[in-house]
């Protein structure tokens, strides 16, 4: 079965996932921007009410992948509380200046999560050889990999992404996300064969429940 993981900025739109049949809810701040670690408080509310796993983003700021020490030292403070607080995945992802993965750092950052598996995210895609940077997150001990495969959406990237999972061979699990709406995600699982699909809810769009399950239902029925 295809895993269905919701990202998401707010509790209505965390609870309207669940109830719409998603697997796993990400929790981000400025979904706009890409994303941004997102309020403790509302990490708290979102584990008081919610069944399924809750992963959260760990990134301190928009912008680029490249941080200072300072905001190393923020990413794993920031990983720490949110292991205290009970979630279940952290999602995280750091690059050289070069924009090739950053294996030293990230492997620190998948320590500091001590058992949570962390999925690499969307930093991937910047890198300027996918096949090279697959084999680095491997090496950092992530657990999955979030990607378009370098395209503007995962549609677009869907050729690259088949490539990546015969790649990874079931040595991490790859995540298709970038775009993935009802009108697309039929074909981009028929052309990448990826074990999950990551999509996007936010407060801006018509997200309620009945919305949801409609998505879920094409992935089921598309595995």
């Amino acid at each position: 079965m295809t895993l269905v993981e919701a990202a998401v900025e707010t509790l209505r739109s965390a609870l309207a996932a669940e109830n719409g049949g998603a697997d796993r809810i990400e929790l981000c701040a400025n979904l706009d921007e890409g994303g941004t670690t997102p309020d403790g408080g509302l990490i708290a509310s979102l584990l008081e009410r919610l069944r399924i796993p809750l992963a959260v983003i760990i990134r301190p700021r928009a912008g680029g992948f490249v941080y200072s020490d300072d905001e190393i030292r923020i990413m794993h403070g920031d990983i720490a509380r949110a292991r205290r607080l009970g979630v279940r995945g952290i999602v995280a992802g750091v690059l050289r200046a070069d924009r090739r993965i950053d294996v030293d750092r990230a492997r620190a950052l998948v320590d500091t999560a001590a058992g949570l598996p962390l999925t690499f995210h969307r930093a991937f895609d910047e890198t300027p050889d996918l096949r090279e940077a697959l084999e680095d997150v491997i090496a950092t001990g992530a657990a999955r990999l979030l990607t378009s495969g370098g395209a503007a959406s995962a549609l677009e990237g869907a050729d690259a992404i088949a490539a990546l999972v015969e790649q990874a061979g079931g040595r991490i699990a790859i995540i298709a996300g970038g775009g993935i709406r009802e009108h697309n995600v039929r074909e981009l699982i028929a052309r990448t064969r990826v074990g999950e699909i990551h999509t996007r809810l936010s407060a801006g769009e018509e997200i309620e429940e009945a919305r949801m399950r409609r998505f879920t239902e094409l992935v089921r029925r598309a595995a």
